[in-house]
């Protein structure tokens, strides 16, 4: 029983170390040729975002600018948190909880 309870901690302190390694990612997605630009974080929390004031003229390009750069960024922070996760030890995470 105490093996668990420290299978439990342990994996509580790598979730921590795991959302703080999130926090820390940053990627920043870009459409329009670079006139709309998303930053976001490793968790997807908006950081910010730039429009172009010749992008405000159109609505239509304008939403299909923002959802090119968000879907750029999520890409992006995707494929960084991947790497990070491995380098973290991926699911092994998770092996010793079952035991």
């Amino acid at each position: 029983m105490f093996s668990k309870l420290k299978t439990i901690k342990n994996l509580r302190s790598q979730a921590k170390q795991m959302q703080n390694t999130m926090e820390g990612v940053i990627a920043v997605g870009e459409a329009a040729w670079g006139k709309l630009k998303i930053t976001l974080n490793g968790n997807q929390r908006v950081l910010s975002v730039e429009i172009a004031d010749e992008l405000l003229a159109n609505k239509i390009k304008l939403e299909e600018a923002i959802k090119e750069a968000f879907a750029d960024a999520t890409k992006k922070v995707q494929r960084e948190m991947a790497g990070k996760m491995k380098d973290l030890g991926g699911m092994d995470l998770f092996k010793n909880l079952g035991q």
